[in-house]
């Protein structure tokens, strides 16, 4: 089971409120080859989300960078209870920035979706 943090838009923002936990694996590349969407990238999405950090990627849907720590920290009372700390950091970036976050939860390979803060949607991995 893995988990990972998808951080969408506001890119910059998002990048001066985080900071990098490995050598960024996509400097370099053109944008066309950091699309989100490349089915060529798929196998290494899957291994670099079994680090820690999130995923940054950009307005266009190019991903700037993998294993980033993000700086952000919610002080909201509101939070739902039983989420995790990537739930937590997702929610800190969304509420500081224009970005929305999307998490895959390690536990239990639910999706929640984050925007303003604020837990916006969540999806529950079908039982098999």
């Amino acid at each position: 089971k893995v988990g990972t943090i998808f951080v969408l838009g506001d890119e910059e923002k998002v990048m001066q409120l985080s900071r990098q936990m490995i050598i960024n694996p996509f400097k370099g590349y053109s944008e066309q080859d950091r699309n989100i969407l490349n089915p060529e990238l798929e196998e290494t999405i899957k291994e670099l989300s079994a680090i820690d950090g999130a995923f940054v990627i950009d307005s266009k849907g190019a991903i700037v960078t993998a294993g980033r720590y993000l700086s952000a920290a919610l002080e909201s009372k509101d939070f739902p209870s039983g989420l995790g700390s990537r739930h937590i950091a997702a929610a800190g970036i969304t509420n500081v920035t224009k970005a929305v976050a999307v998490v895959v939860s390690q536990s239990t390979g639910n999706v929640s979706v984050f925007k303003d803060g604020k837990l916006f949607v969540s999806i529950e991995k079908p039982v098999e």
